[in-house]
């Protein structure tokens, strides 16, 4: 079902793929091998479940995913021609993406608050590139929004990795990725991913929809794993850290879909498979007209179920990040499951009501994420 995985065979060079890029022992090239993997009676069944996905034209691991493990578990940062940024002025710019990830992602963002302050900054700089990237789009700008739009903001993303940053945000991501081996493939799918936004309003089937939410959430986790780490003892492969992070963004997005289903369709979009709401009889005119049926809420069991499949996948590397790295991811996996919980307790009536996560339910999750951060990760894959 899914390639082989990929893994370091130099056991001195483990650290180096995630902490110190630089190092003079791990430069150059990495032999690799295949790794074989026992799997649980557990696993053995989401493997079937992975299958079928597979079946449906859905790879465990496409190409361009394993082209950006491979690139950023390579890159050495010593051909980095740091701009040379006044101390100051850096300072400035952290402080700002520091701000606005506070104002809109204040649970995520006190999940960072364990990180070293070089990650958190890091993850500032990149939240609020993605944000502005997504604000295209979705923003109050967005009635104004074209292709050319989008192709002068993918040449400014060019700018930034050839270090010629436009403005303060901008020099805040140069300087991180003079630190970190990112590289820039992501940051254009996401771009793609607003593109798609521009020029589709309905997606035929899973395998469409699944593409579209790799390019708007899945590339995050791609950007992520660099900044946040794999931890030293880590017993399985990147290629598992980085699928399990693709695999987060994915939950993440289709749970989006299904909280912001009304919305939507008031917009005149629907994020379906049209294929699947066929099956359940169900017609795009319905969905628009908000009608919630019987039909209705056994297709939302469905689509909740595939989100939560998604979210089990995610566990699977989310406790092999760096430890001090793990508590906005255990966060949002939490978070994000209990809005799926907040559909079914609204009878599946996604379409006339907002699943809805309390702030006294948040701040439940800190805690409990808290505990699952710091639990030494289950070895269900060894």
């Amino acid at each position: 079902m899914c390639p082989a995985t990929l893994s370091y065979s130099s056991n001195s060079c483990r650290n180096a793929r995630n902490e110190n890029f630089s190092s003079e022992k791990c430069r150059g090239k990495l032999p690799i091998r295949a790794e074989v993997l026992t799997v649980s009676p557990k696993k053995r069944e989401q493997k079937k479940i992975h299958e079928l996905l597979s079946a449906q034209g859905i790879a465990h691991t496409h190409r361009r995913v394993r082209e950006v493990v491979w690139k950023q578990t390579h890159v050495t940062n010593d051909f980095c021609r740091n701009p040379s940024f006044d101390p100051v002025f850096l300072d400035e710019a952290y402080e700002l993406c520091r701000n606005i990830c506070a104002e809109y992602a204040k649970t995520f963002y006190l999940g960072t608050k364990l990180m070293t302050a070089e990650r958190q900054k890091a993850i500032w700089a990149i939240y609020v590139w993605c944000r502005r990237t997504d604000e295209l789009v979705d923003g109050p700008n967005a009635d104004y929004m074209n292709n050319s739009v989008l192709d002068r903001w993918e040449e400014r993303l060019e700018d930034i990795f050839n270090y010629k940053p436009y403005d303060m945000l901008d020099a805040a991501l140069t300087d991180t990725i003079c630190k970190f081996p990112l590289d820039i493939k992501p940051f254009k799918d996401m771009i793609d991913g607003m593109r798609m936004d521009t020029r589709k309003s309905q997606y035929a089937n899973f395998q469409e929809l699944y593409m579209y939410c790799y390019c708007v959430a899945g590339t995050v986790g791609l950007m992520s794993v660099p900044i946040m780490g794999i931890a030293p003892e880590c017993p399985v492969s990147a290629q598992t850290v980085y699928s399990s992070a693709l695999h987060l963004g994915i939950g993440n997005q289709l749970t989006n879909i299904l909280r912001d289903v009304g919305e939507d369709a008031l917009r005149g979009r629907v994020y379906l498979p049209q294929d699947e709401l066929a099956q359940f009889g169900i017609r795009v005119e319905d969905v628009f007209a908000r009608k919630v049926t019987d039909q209705w809420r056994e297709f939302m069991k469905e689509q909740i179920r595939r989100a939560r499949f998604y979210f089990n996948l995610a566990e699977e590397g989310a406790s092999h990040l760096n430890k001090a790295s793990r508590w906005p991811v255990w966060s949002s996996l939490i978070l994000y499951r209990k809005i799926l919980d907040a559909i079914e307790e609204n009878d599946y009536d996604n379409l006339t009501k907002r699943a809805y996560v309390g702030r006294a339910k948040k701040l439940v999750t800190l805690p409990v994420s808290y505990a699952r951060a710091l639990s030494l990760p289950s070895l269900a894959i060894q």
